[in-house]
């Protein structure tokens, strides 16, 4: 029987998916032998600056982002910010390092849970290297330094990235983000769409939620009417 599938979105560069790691951790330690957590992307950063230039342009801009990414993070003890991040380090778009996790995920197969796979560990390992470390996640080099420092091969990594598949492999993702309507990140989605999680929830909802689905997985109950 196979197990009910949780899809998890995010951006890497969102302040948002950053500090509710944790609950997405608890969920796949407590839950992962009972669901199935697909990890997706949606590109809320597609043009980092872009979007921060237009959308702060009569709010101080950039560094007024960054004023406020400080003050979401001040709020989280569990989380470090690093004092350059949207001052100094300004990565250009949340895609350029989607696409490197995607060639990740591709290097090790699609049969290792989640929590134990070098695409989760890495997804997280990018997240703190911009947030708590401050440093350009947009930027191959910075990629490339992170997948060493986990002992990741980059022959693999490379390889999907050259062949095309990496960026099919993110475009499916956009494709599954439109077509399931996520607004943002980061969203939990469960039990064929009728559970969605969005923002900054809690992880008694989340644990919730995820007992209710396995409660009857298969029930049809939002359709009794």
């Amino acid at each position: 029987m196979s197990l009910p599938v949780v899809q998890h979105y995010s951006d890497v560069l969102c302040i948002w998916a950053y500090v509710a790691h944790v609950r997405l951790e608890e969920a796949t330690r407590k839950f992962d032998d009972k669901v199935a957590f697909a990890m997706h992307f949606v590109p809320v950063f597609p043009d980092a600056i872009g979007k921060l230039e237009k959308g702060w342009a009569g709010r101080g801009g950039i560094d007024a982002y960054g004023d406020h990414v400080e003050k979401v993070a001040s709020g989280f003890p569990h989380v470090t910010l690093h004092a350059d991040v949207w001052h100094k380090t300004r990565p250009t778009s949340s895609l350029a390092a989607h696409h490197f996790l995607k060639a990740v995920s591709l290097s090790e197969g699609a049969d290792v849970p989640l929590r134990q796979s070098n695409y989760y560990r890495a997804t997280w390992a990018l997240r703190q290297a911009f947030f708590a470390e401050g440093r350009d996640i947009s930027a191959w080099q910075v990629q490339a330094a992170v997948a060493e420092e986990l002992g990741l091969p980059l022959a693999p990594i490379e390889a999907h990235i050259r062949s095309g598949a990496a960026i099919a492999a993110l475009g499916a993702d956009t494709k599954l983000a439109e077509e399931n309507k996520i607004s943002g990140s980061p969203t939990f989605l469960m039990n064929a769409g009728r559970q969605i999680l969005y923002g900054n929830v809690g992880y008694r909802l989340i644990e919730a939620n995820l007992n209710e689905l396995l409660r009857a997985p298969n029930s049809d109950d939002a359709s009794w009417c």
